[in-house]
This record gives C-alpha cells, structure tokens and sequence, in this order.
C-alpha cells in the first residue's frame, strides 16, 4: 500500500474538474452545462440534483420504457430538456462542460467516446454523488464490491450499523440510487455502498472511511473491455481510503489489489478469513467469529464477534461463502467503530434477500436450495462448496463464461446435474470433459413449465440426504424476466412436489 493522499488534500485530477472548486454540494453549480446520459434511477436522481443546483441539464436515453417516460415527464416540468428515444442526442450539445453517465452505459459508448475526445470530463453518478456531499459534517462511505457476494456484504453491513445505533443505510448498485441518499434531507451517520465494477470505472475522487473488494473472478469482459481493465476497476474501490482496506485472505488477487491503491497515509489492510485469523485478521475459531484486528492486545488475544449459530438463521447451516460476508461486514463496522455486541446482533438479526442460497424445504429427505442469483461460475462453485452432495440445476446464459474450472472444482460434490437454458450444451460438454460418470439429464424445454420438469428430473437423481441446487452458474434472460422470476418458479416447483416441509 502506497503512503497516498490526506483527506484534506482529495487531490482532484484536473482532467476530471469542469470548473473548479465542485467538491461539495455548496459550490457553485450554477449554470454549469450537463449531459446526464441514462435515464433510470440513478440518472434521473443526478438529473435531479444538478438541476436543484441551478446547472442546465440535458438528459438523454436511447431507451424508453414506462418508468423512464415517467422521469422525463417529472424533469421536463422542473425544466430539464429531456430527450427520448430516436430524439436522443448523436452529438455532444454544443457547450456541454460535463457528462454524468449512469452505471449501465459501457465506455464505449458513442456519446462517451465523443465526450472523451472533446476532453470533456465523464463523471459516473458516484462520482457525482460523492461531490454532492455537505461541505463539512458529511456521512463517511463504506464501500463494498466484488464479483460475488456483495449484496448480501452490504446488507449484512447495514443491520450492523443499525444495531450499533447508527442513522445508516445501503445504498449504491444494492438499489437505492446513492445519490438518492445524497438528496435524503435527514442526513445520515454512515452509509453502506455497494459498488459494480460499471461504477467504479467512472470514479474518481471517492475517499471511504473502509472498503472491501470480497473476490475477483472474470466477469463482464464485454462491458470493460479485457479482465485487466475488470481488475482495474475493482481495485478502484480501494483508493483513497483512509481507515481500513479489507481484503479476501482465500483470494490473493484481493491483496494484490490493496498492495497497488493509493490509499491515505495511515490506512491499514485488514484480512478476513473462514480459517483461523492471524494478526490483523478477522476469521473463524471453531464456530467463534474472531476479531484480531479492532483490538488493541491484536497480538495475543481476539474478541468474539458472534458464532456460526448466530448467522443459521433458519437454516440447517451455513455456507463458508455466507460466512466470509460476515466477516467482511463485520470488519468494516468495526473500521467504523462498531462495538463486538452490536456486530453479534446485527448478524444474528439479518436475513437475506431471497434466492441467495436460501433453504426453500425438504421433501423425502432431500433438501433443495434456491440459489438462483449465482449468476456466473464463480458465484455457482462457491454454492456447490457448501453441500457435500448435489444434485445440479444449471443452465441458462452463460455471456460468454467458461466453465470448464467451475466443473472440474467441483465434480466430486455431483451427484447429477439437470441442464436448462441457451447455454446448456457448454456445461454439458464441460461435465463430458471432467465429470463423464455424473448423470446427466438435458432439458430442452424453455415454456413457462420448463421448470417443474426440471425438478422432477433432479428429484429423481437425489438420494436421501443430498441437495437439489439452482445454482445456475448463468443468467436468466433466456427464458425468465430475471434471477428473481427463475427463483420463484423453482419455489413453486419443488411446493407442487407435494410432502413439503419447510
């Protein structure tokens, strides 16, 4: 880690700086001349804000749906020139000093190339956000990214806060538009930020009080261009961050990452670990969730920060991928200052959002498990870790993801694997290559009822005491609305199975 910056000295670079002096929600915006590109949450909220300012904004989207007819209509009577559709700009407007992205739109982009080669400053709404901050008094960001994991890290983080008595909330990539909180007129203490690789891209200038990066694994490629570019943008989440910068000990390449940011003189690198934390660590003894690092004898003793019983939940257990999300939750409440209790509470309190390795019920002593947002390979091998017999539901858009290490990782846990989706044929010559002895049942159909065959075939290959897992290791867009849509019909699928117990 590189001795960095001083919180006084945020060292703006003046490639980014449409005018001086825009750090603060009180300078002077006045007049400044915007392109907001995007017209969804975030970009309506920045829209939003910088019209509040008293800048002339223009706002643009090249797509047009309900919700973003809406935004338009409220901007256009605030006064806000929004253009739609066929109407949305192929230039930058002539005089334009800024362009404020939102977190969807790639680099490539027309507009943004456009921007870039006019040498005008591209600014994604995070970075926008950060510079709405109040002067003085601001709420400190911790601020948490990933390839996987990072919801559940940040919510986690969240009712932590909440029970050490904190105004807290999560926001960012988790749903509520960061720059919706900047726009809250009740300030808040601190605020848990959820970053994408798309949003970190654009920052510049964020300094956090602590931030994680919980894993890296490819992910994205078309929208960044080449992993390097992906690993570059995660690792901005480490850069300028003044307490803590909290890294994945099972995931060197997190390391690395917080050994190149450029980080403010003083910060420290915290590690978590589901193995036995060394100094400086937080980490798992026995079922004991351990702090070696907020402690102030670190070297010979640890807090207790609560036990895998108080992460259960409902639950039978508790996936080692689950409890390296509290341990990096827990390590940045206590960057903030959080007490040991409140941590053990605020984990004992939590549950996650559906379709997050969530125990669905048992039928015949065969347990099934939604995992439906393991999206990609890494997030389906770290679900397959968790059970030592599985039958596999996989399947769906791959975007361009090799699983060959996914399956050959994991081959030994298959007890059979059900195949579903466009890119089923991929997985299926994976399993051909590393696993030639799992049964294998391929499912063609893509109709609304596809996936109650699906469940009944799976249920066929379990054996009392295994697991049925959707851990599709792919997108869902080929035959559902979303992860949340293919969740709810496995959920529907193994209720209809009849002999149900949750």
């Amino acid at each position: 880690m590189s001795d960095g910056r001083t919180t006084e000295d945020p060292a703006f670079d003046p490639a980014y700086e449409p005018r001086p002096g825009l750090t603060h929600s009180g300078a002077d915006w006045a007049g400044l001349r915007v392109l907001v590109v995007g017209l969804g949450r975030s970009g309506f909220a920045a829209a939003d804000a910088l019209n509040e300012r008293r800048a002339q904004v223009t706002a643009c989207s090249p797509d047009v749906t309900d919700q973003i007819r809406e935004h338009a209509r409220i901007l256009d009577i605030l006064g806000v020139d929004c253009r739609l559709g066929d109407d949305a700009p192929d230039e930058i407007p002539e005089g334009t000093e800024l362009v404020v992205t939102s977190p969807g739109v790639p680099p490539h982009n027309p507009l943004l190339v456009r921007a870039a080669e006019a040498g005008i400053p591209v600014w994604g709404e995070v970075e926008l956000a950060w510079r709405m901050r109040p002067a003085t008094g601001a709420a400190p960001w911790l601020v948490v990214t990933g390839t996987n994991g990072k919801t559940t890290t940040v919510t986690m983080l969240e009712s932590i806060l909440r029970h050490g008595g904190a105004r807290a909330v999560a926001a960012g990539n988790v749903g509520t538009p960061i720059m919706e909180v900047m726009l809250d007129p009740t300030p808040y203490d601190v605020i848990a930020v959820e970053l994408s690789s798309f949003q970190l891209h654009w920052q510049r200038s964020v300094s956090p009080l602590a931030s994680a990066c919980l894993n890296v694994a490819p992910d994205h490629i078309d929208w960044h261009g080449s992993y390097d570019d992906y690993l570059r943008a995660k690792g901005a989440v480490y850069d300028k961050t003044q307490v803590a910068c909290v890294y994945n000990v099972q995931d060197p390449q997190t390391e690395l990452l917080v050994m190149e940011a450029d980080v403010v003189e003083g910060c420290r690198a915290i590690g978590f670990t589901v193995g036995v934390p060394a100094v400086s660590m937080v980490g798992l003894v026995e079922d004991v969730l351990a702090d070696r690092a907020f402690v102030e004898q670190r070297h010979t003793s640890a807090v207790e920060l609560g036990t895998l019983a108080d992460l259960r939940g409902d639950a039978p257990d508790v996936a080692p991928h689950y409890v390296a999300n509290a341990l990096a939750a827990a390590a940045l409440a206590r960057a903030y200052g959080v007490g040991p209790i409140a941590v053990r509470d605020g984990l004992k309190a939590y549950r996650p959002e559906a379709h997050r390795i969530a125990h669905v019920g048992e039928v015949d002593g065969v347990r099934y498990v939604d995992d439906s947002k393991a999206t990609n390979p890494h997030a389906a091998s770290a679900s397959l870790a968790a059970f030592e017999h599985v039958v596999w539901i996989a399947g769906g858009l791959l975007k361009g993801a090799d699983v060959d290490q996914l399956v050959a990782d994991r081959a030994d846990r298959l007890r059979g694997v059900v195949l579903m989706g466009r890119d089923r044929e991929r997985i299926a010559q994976a399993l051909a290559r590393h696993a030639p002895d799992v049964p294998v049942v391929d499912v063609d159909s893509t109709d609304t009822g596809a996936m109650a065959r699906v469940v009944r075939e799976a249920t066929s290959l379990a054996r009392p005491g295994d697991v049925v897992l959707l851990a599709p290791a792919a997108a869902s867009m080929d035959m559902f609305a979303n992860y949340g849509a293919r969740g709810e019909a496995f959920v529907e699928a193994v209720r209809q199975l009849g002999g149900f117990t949750a």
